[in-house]
Formats: C-alpha cells, structure tokens, sequence
C-alpha cells in the first residue's frame, strides 16, 4: 500500500508540473482555469528560481521508507525529469532556465489569450 502511495504522489508531482508548463493551453480552452493555473505557475516558478524543495518529494520518500524502499535525497525534477533530459546533475543554472522557461511559456499562453478577448471585444 506505501509503495502505491509513493507512486501515486509520482503521478500527481509529474501531473503538476505539465499543468504548470502547458496549462495555459488548458487556459485558452476554459479560461476559469486560470484561477487554478496562475498560483501553480508562480508556485512551480519560485521553487525552481529559489532552489527550493517541493513538499511532495519528502512524502514521496516517505511512503518508500513505509515500503521498504530507501526513497532518494535529491528533488522531484533532479530525480525523475532532469536524468531525462540533461545527462548531468541538476545545477543552479538548470534550476534557473527551468523557473524562466516555465515564465516564458506561460506568457506566451496568457499574451494569446489576452490578444484573443482584446480582439472579440473590439469585434463587438
């Protein structure tokens, strides 16, 4: 039951940071979607840009603890994502390209939306 825990808190984390990246595409199809999305933006932007920790990593291990497993030390990202993308360790300057591309995406996401209404309103 621990070991399933764990990997549900995985999926949730690894759920969470797509809504976090693309979830403005979300945005444009429902726009109340915002609400949700805008805090988890700036979430997942300030812990990438201050270096901290998620909260989800230390529940994560400790369900694998529960489960006999020895769970890791390092983060979330540096765990699971960053072996996939980058074949180094996660550094400050990773964290920091990751934080800004999260910024970057989601304005790019939120300017389309914004220029979407800004022309319907004018249509009017």
């Amino acid at each position: 039951m621990y070991r399933f825990l764990a990997d549900a808190i995985v999926v949730v984390h690894f759920l969470f940071i797509l809504f976090v990246i693309a979830g403005g595409m979300l945005v444009l199809r429902r726009p109340r979607l915002a609400i949700l999305h805008l805090p988890a933006v700036i979430w997942g932007a300030t812990v990438e840009l201050c270096g901290w920790g998620c909260p989800l990593t230390p529940l994560e291990n400790y369900f694998r603890r529960l489960s006999g497993d020895y769970g890791y030390s390092v983060d979330f990202v540096e765990h699971y994502l960053i072996p996939l993308i980058y074949p180094e360790n996660l550094t400050v300057e990773i964290q920091y390209i990751l934080g800004g591309a999260v910024i970057v995406v989601n304005l790019i996401f939120y300017f389309i939306i914004w220029r979407s209404k800004r022309i319907k309103r004018q249509q009017i």
